[in-house]
């Protein structure tokens, strides 16, 4: 009996995993090594934990990308509890139905809450969900980030 390791709950989508497996298989031919894409398609499954493609791929699903934030979409909301609205300039998925956004801000955004003293952004990198929330919470509980699209 083999010990296989345990399937990640954090898989990249199909598209995210067969871009793999073309990196792996190129790597390879660069090597000398000769594999054709489903070989590679399989290795990549076993890197995840998985018997073949076929298993990795019903594990995964067909689930659709996050598709209400895309580059350059204005968006508003709060950063550390400031008003903000703003624009994304780059925008990456991350597993597991996670976004990787960096927002541009129309007016900084005093991110202290001090009269005595300022801290302005114009530019945040943040991680959110598909409702435009980040994990991350204030010292009062609130997400640092809460967004939604104009």
């Amino acid at each position: 009996m083999t010990n296989t390791p345990l399937p990640s709950p954090n898989l990249p989508s199909i598209d995210a995993l067969k871009q793999q497996a073309k990196r792996l298989r190129a790597g390879l031919d660069e090597d000398g090594d000769f594999i054709t894409h489903s070989e590679s398609l399989e290795l990549v499954a076993k890197q995840h934990g998985y018997r073949d493609w076929n298993t990795l791929h019903a594990a995964i699903g067909n689930r659709p990308p996050i598709k209400r934030f895309q580059l350059g979409s204005r968006v508003k909301g709060r950063y550390l509890g400031q008003p903000f609205k703003g624009e994304i300039i780059a925008i990456r998925s991350m597993p597991p139905d996670r976004l990787r956004v960096v927002l541009k801000f129309d007016e900084p955004v005093d991110v202290v809450t001090f009269d005595s003293f300022s801290a302005y952004r114009s530019r945040v990198s943040v991680t959110i969900n598909a409702e435009g929330l980040t994990a991350e919470k204030t010292s009062d509980g609130a997400p640092q980030l809460v967004m939604e699209a104009l």
